[in-house]
């Protein structure tokens, strides 16, 4: 499914809008028929991996989808393409695993690799033709690339992902996520008036409360996978933030007051 952005013209704002809107129902009723035929043939059942706002939009249903138990899950801890399961041992008497894998993506040569990065992981990917929704997150550690995809997937990219930029490439698909593709973080400290969400945000990020504030109001927080458009909201320790196109962190919470009366917070930067 196409990302609002891509939908949107800054000349013809009223189109984006129902670009959006209607975006916004398709996922719904695609949801909502998840839902419905787990709990009327009692089995699993699974969509395609969400991006962080259709996952936003999940958590806004929490109502609607009470009558059945559902979870997100991207292959490991912290990821932001996740996919939703409808169903639970204790409704349905087994359990089923999510149908992920991982394809690690390696130099056959690693001494005369060169640098890469998310974008190029990304952009051999794509090259191949492939819907976004079957890819969740991508990982890159050094010169490796670790993809979380559907398993129906997984044979496929292991077979034709035999270059990234330039570097020739060897794969394997795992259902174990590697040790080395577990989140990793960067501890910091600063100095804050407070600890609301557009404070922490501007101090983590070096912006101005007004370039904050208009982060908050293109609906570009996330707090713990939720849409957060309460710039004056207090976030509470260990609360996920992620802001598209900055990154992603958590909050450690209060560490200490200064002789100011400022406050010390930390937060765990994913890396």
């Amino acid at each position: 499914m196409a990302s609002v952005e891509g939908f949107y013209c800054a000349e013809r704002p009223v189109y984006g809008i129902l670009c959006s809107m209607k975006e916004k129902e398709e996922l719904k009723r695609r949801v909502l028929d998840l839902a419905n035929r787990c709990y009327q043939q009692n089995i699993y059942t699974f969509s395609g991996f969400l991006n962080v706002a259709e996952v936003s939009d999940v958590y806004a249903m929490e109502r609607e989808l009470d009558f059945v138990p559902w979870k997100l899950f991207g292959g490991t801890e912290g990821c932001e393409q996740q996919m939703l399961r409808f169903g639970s041992e204790e409704t349905l008497g087994y359990e089923e695993a999510f149908p992920i894998s991982c394809v690690v993506i390696r130099p056959s040569a690693p001494k005369f690799a060169e640098e890469l990065t998310h974008r190029d992981f990304l952009g051999a990917l794509m090259n191949l033709g492939i819907e976004r929704d079957v890819l969740g997150d991508i990982i890159v550690r050094g010169a490796v690339g670790y993809v979380f995809c559907e398993d129906a997937m997984a044979d496929y990219l292991e077979k034709n992902i035999t270059q990234v930029r330039h570097t020739t490439m060897t794969t394997e698909v795992t259902k174990e996520c590697p040790a080395q593709a577990a989140p990793q973080f960067a501890e910091e400290e600063f100095v804050v008036s407070s600890n609301r969400c557009d404070a922490v945000v501007s101090k983590a990020y070096r912006l101005s409360r007004t370039q904050s504030a208009e982060l908050f109001r293109a609906g570009k927080i996330f707090v713990n996978g939720r849409q957060y458009d309460r710039n004056s909201g207090i976030l509470k320790a260990q609360d996920i933030v992620s802001v598209r196109g900055f990154g992603k962190f958590v909050f450690r919470g209060f560490l200490q007051e200064t002789k100011k009366g400022r406050i010390r917070v930390g937060i765990a930067r994913y890396i």
